[in-house]
């Protein structure tokens, strides 16, 4: 039989959900509104006067190269940090889920990268691989690769995609870890019993059942990639050299903060919302279908 809750004053239920409502129109609603309205003027660097033009930033960004240029550093960037935060998290809890002796203490040190601030997590991998100091790009000289993300483009990129990577690998790790303990053993146990190893029971038992965590972090990772890995890339890189990590976020911060052109900032700033929009429109609608749950 089921059960329903009902209030007896019609009051009650708007008083709940009002500080949750207030706090969205606050800080999405409001600012998003003032973004798109931002992108339709055009303001000198002192907002002495003001035009309105109607879509003539978008036009212009859509017909910059440097815009172009930022937007497949973007896409490449999210693969990359998507792709290799979703391994390494799923290899560490898969780890993590068949240790028996010490697993707590294994688990601890996974998460622990989770609390550090993107601007700190890029700055440790910025000291780590220094082209004078640092004890990684030491290790890869003596291998004979002579790294200087100050001066080469790819590892200017590579350093911004491992920084970003390690930050977001803890949460990944939570989800995966949370995913494999809650399958039953009994199904592991039955497919040991048919013959299969391990590594057959991972990907026909394990793998098929944890694919509704792996949709939701892949959601979860792309958003994190075009929004969240400011602080790495302006602490380490400041999307140098010659733009290579520049991305569409920091392009945001860059012709806005730095470059003072409002609008174009505001419009960049409604393209990037409105990709992201879509991109997770698009996974909720196509790519869930083929999630086993």
């Amino acid at each position: 039989m089921e059960r329903r809750v009902y209030f007896n004053e019609r009051l009650l239920p708007y008083l709940l959900v009002a500080p949750q409502l207030i706090i969205t129109l606050v800080f999405f609603i409001w600012p998003a509104s003032q973004a798109l309205w931002q992108s339709m003027l055009l303001e000198d660097a002192f907002g002495l006067s003001t035009q309105f033009v109607w879509f003539d930033n978008f036009e212009e960004l859509l017909h910059q190269a440097e815009y172009r240029e930022s937007f497949g550093v973007t896409i490449v960037f999210s693969i990359a940090v998507t792709a290799l935060g979703l391994s390494v998290a799923l290899f560490l809890a898969v780890a993590a889920d068949w240790i028996v002796k010490g697993a707590l203490a294994y688990r601890t040190m996974v998460i622990w990268p989770y609390a550090v601030a993107p601007a700190i997590a890029g700055v440790l991998w910025l000291f780590m691989l220094d082209p004078t100091n640092g004890a990684l790009a030491a290790a890869l000289k003596a291998m004979g690769y002579d790294w200087n993300h100050t001066l080469d483009g790819v590892d200017a990129f590579i350093l911004v995609v491992l920084a970003a990577t390690w930050k977001q690998v803890s949460y990944n790790f939570l989800f995966f870890l949370a995913g494999l303990q809650a399958i039953p053993k009994s199904l592991i146990e039955a497919a040991a019993i048919d013959g299969a190893g391990p590594l057959r029971r991972f990907w026909t038992v394990q793998l098929p059942l944890l694919s509704p965590t792996a949709f939701f972090l892949v959601v979860v990772n792309i958003v994190y990639a075009f929004f969240d890995t400011f602080g790495v890339i302006h602490a380490t890189t400041s999307g140098g050299p010659a733009r290579a990590t520049e991305v569409l976020v920091y392009k945001v911060y860059s012709d806005g903060f730095e470059g003072q052109d409002l609008g174009s900032s505001a419009a960049q700033s409604v393209i990037l919302m409105a990709i992201v929009i879509g991109l997770t429109v698009a996974q909720f609608r196509y790519v869930e279908r083929r999630v086993h749950y």
